[in-house]
This record gives C-alpha cells, structure tokens and sequence, in this order.
C-alpha cells in the first residue's frame, strides 16, 4: 500500500468510521497504555507549573470531569486539562519514526467526549469502547509519522496529534463520513506550529502543553463539523495553497501500510520520565554507577553513542533554563542518573541542577552518532532506540562500554514493563487519595473485565481525589 495527497484523508475517514476487530493484544497494549497515561496525568497535577496552566480555564464548571483534580469543565476545556496533564512530565508513551510523538496525548479527547456523549444521550460508553478509540488515535498519528517528517521543515509533531483527535472526537459526537471529513480537511488547513519551543536555545514549557492545545483545537473542530461546517477535502493537494506545498515544499503526505491496530501493538512506554531517545541511555548509566561513582574526580571522559534523532534533539551542551530544558538534554539525563541513581521528574528542578557535579559531568561527555544506532532506529522490524556509554579514567582504565539496543518500554520488553508500570502507578496515587481509594484504584487495574465494563464517567470520577 502507497496512497498520499487526498487519498489519505478518505483513508482515514473511513478507518476512523469503521468498526474493527482488533486482536488481543492490541486491547491488552491499549489497556497498559490507558493506565499508563493515567499515571503520568496524576504526576502532572502535582507540578505546579502544570496545575497554573489548567486552572485559569476552568471559570464556568463544566459536565466533564477532569481526573487527578477537582475540577469540571466544557468538552474542549477538559479535553485541554486532561492531555496537558498527560503529557506535562514527558513520561507518557512514545512513537519514533520519521516523525516522533506521543499517541497517549489523544487521550483528552477520547475521555472529554466520550463524558459529554453519555452525559447529553444518555448511553453509556465502556471502557473497552474507550480503549478501541485509543487503538485507532494511535494508528492515525503513528502511521501518519512512519515516512512523513515534519520536524525537517521545523515544524511539530502535534499537527497529527490534531488530525487523530479530529477524526475520532467527530466520530465519536456521532459524525458520518461527511462531518470526520470536515474535522479532519479543517484539521490540516490549520497548518502546523514550530519546533522552537522543542530546541536549545529556546527550549521551554509549551512543549508541554503544545499537545493539549491540539486537541482541544480537534474537538473544537469536531463540533463544528457536527453543526455542518464545510470540508476541504484538497487540502493537502492544492498546488501553491495546499498543506504540502505551503509547507513541506511540495512534499506529499503519504502512507505505506494500512490502518489497522500496528502502532498499539508497538507503541514504546517509559519508564522514567525523560526525552524517550535516552531511555535506554539511563539503563546503561544507571548499570556502570556502581564502578564509576567512586572514581567521580578521576572521569576523563565519558561517551555516549547514540542515534542521529538522539543527536537532533536532545543533543545540548550550554546552559539548561528550565526542567523543560533538562529533560530534553541527553548528558544531562545521563549525569543525574550517574550522580543519584535514579531518573525522576524533581532531579530537573532549579534546586538539584546547581549541583555543580551535574555540568561537570556534562563538559566531559562526548556524544557520538553510531551509524548502526541509527540504521536499527529506522528499520521497522527492528525499531531499535539504542545506546551505549562508556567511561574512560585518568589512569587509562574505562568501564566497558554499556549498550542497550531496547529499552525497558519497548514492546520486546513487555512483560518486564508491566512491574514498573505498576509501580509507577502506586507512586502516582500517593498525595491525591485515600488507602481506601487507592486499593479500589489498584484492584480496577487488576481486573480488566470489571474495567471493560465501567462507563467513561465512572472511570474518570474514580480518579477524583478524595484527600
């Protein structure tokens, strides 16, 4: 299959209308990555930084609940809160191809909607149905992102996170295929941001926050579709004025595999909140502390070799402004996970990064572009995230040189993924609810016939806090 221009809106037009059979472990990935998702947003709402870009929305109550808080909110307000919170600490999950992104930041969207759908029709809507929307929101944005780059024309990712949140918000309000197209056409004449605020110097909070505000524009954008707004269904062919010439320099957009359910079942989890292109970085650090941490005074020089995306994004030497900065700067990561034994979102605060041992670290580190890093990156069947370190000391001796081609989230490492996500589930609940709530929290996730059958407004009010 090799279909672009025009074609792809009527692809995913009808992927986004269409019932599916998807296998079992499409749901079981989808239901890892529904808890998952969940976890990071009650971390995010314990940043204030994240909470001060919520709640100066949220002056009229609205009907959707907005989990990890108290607050309500209207479909498009919530829609915002719920995918900033997910994805404010960078710990939500991940989709490297051509374009990279985070199919989790749909979220806000499926769980806005699908409230406001049994609030205002009162038919309840499962969580298995849920799980089914996020199969197909991450099957547009990660196909969309196998062979279309944006980042190379400096713009981001976030122009798919709005396309997938279009279609399927639409098709969830109840629209046919003329209603998904207009969403979607809509969707892409809003054309794209930069990646500035992704990038040293410039590096700063709306990377955070950049993904919500294209949902929240998707919903929007569904709702004008179900009240007969018109579509553009030539958008990305129109020569001069359409999305590839006025954008990516004539480039198409294309798509070489058909929707179907491939991007749940490879979708890459975190287990520490960082840029995804280090996760396997901080294994090889945090394995090779033992031997260094003694000799920190003798550390000539310290090499990490990694991929070209690696490279192009986290890649920064200099001064780092802000936790936004720092969990985007790959030697940075490395040095905390060296120095403390750990990667958590409070080692990026201003407190912990005028430890003068972390930029000391940073001026020895050397980073280096593997070639075969980068080949095992790109190819599918691979769809490697390697790295490896290695620390060289002032007596001539070296530790090996650590390499890890999978990191912990990747799909070949599932099953050891599960007893971290279930971790990082327990620590996200702590500050937010009782013990009570707690184990009631802990036992859904335990049982996924019971969370199957929970509605949409069930599951988010099980996530108010109660302390």
């Amino acid at each position: 299959m090799n279909i672009e221009g025009d074609q792809v809106l009527e692809e995913i037009c009808s992927y986004a209308l269409h019932s599916k059979d998807f296998s079992v472990s499409a749901i079981e990935n989808a239901y890892l990555c529904f808890w998952d998702a969940l976890a990071c947003l009650l971390h995010g709402v314990k940043s204030e930084e994240c909470r001060w870009r919520m709640t100066p929305l949220f002056d009229s109550p609205g009907s959707c609940v907005i989990p990890g808080t108290l607050l309500k909110a209207d479909p498009l307000n919530a829609s915002y809160a719920i995918s900033c919170a997910v994805r404010w600490l960078d710990y939500n999950d991940a989709w490297l191809a051509q374009e990279w992104g985070h199919p989790s930041d749909n979220l806000g969207g499926i769980l806005a909607c699908t409230q406001y759908m049994e609030r205002t029709t009162g038919e309840k809507i499962s969580g298995l149905k849920i799980l089914e929307w996020m199969i197909k929101a991450h099957e547009i944005q990660g196909i969309l992102s196998l062979k279309n780059s944006l980042n190379r024309f400096g713009l981001d990712h976030v122009v798919f996170v709005r396309v997938a949140s279009a279609a399927i918000a639409t098709s969830i309000l109840g629209g046919g295929e003329k209603e998904v197209m207009s969403a979607l056409s809509n969707s892409f004449v809003d054309g794209a941001p930069l990646r500035i605020y992704r990038h040293a110097p410039a590096t700063g909070w709306r990377k955070s926050w950049a993904a919500a505000d294209a949902v929240r524009r998707a919903v929007w954008l569904a709702f004008m579709a179900i009240k007969g707004e018109m579509a553009y269904p030539n958008v990305l062919s129109l020569p001069q004025w359409g999305f590839s010439d006025a954008l990516l320099r004539g480039a198409p957009i294309v798509m070489d595999r058909p929707l179907s359910q491939f991007v749940m079942e490879n979708v890459l989890f975190k287990p520490f909140p960082a840029e995804y292109h280090s996760q396997s970085a901080i294994e090889a650090a945090l394995e090779l502390r033992e031997e260094v941490l003694p000799k920190l005074e003798k550390i000539r020089r310290i090499e990490i070799h990694t991929q070209l995306p690696a490279i192009r994004i986290i890649h920064k030497q200099g001064p780092l402004h802000n936790p936004a900065d720092r969990d985007h700067c790959l030697e940075y990561i490395v040095a905390i996970a060296l120095l403390y034994g750990k990667v958590t979102q409070d080692l990026y605060e201003d407190e912990v990064a005028r430890d003068p041992r972390i930029d000391a670290l940073r001026k020895k580190m050397v980073t280096i572009e593997d070639k075969a890093y980068t080949s095992d990156y790109y190819d599918p069947e691979k769809m490697a995230v390697p790295n490896a370190i290695q620390v060289f000391f002032e007596d001539g001796t070296a530790t090996i040189k650590k390499e890890i081609l999978y990191p912990l989230g990747h799909p070949k490492r599932r099953n050891e993924f599960q007893k971290v996500l279930l971790q990082k589930i327990e620590n996200s609940l702590d500050h937010l609810f009782s013990e009570e709530r707690k184990k009631q929290i802990l036992d859904l996730y335990l049982s996924k016939e019971k969370f199957f059958s929970k509605s949409s407004s069930e599951l988010a009010s099980l996530f108010v806090p109660d302390i």
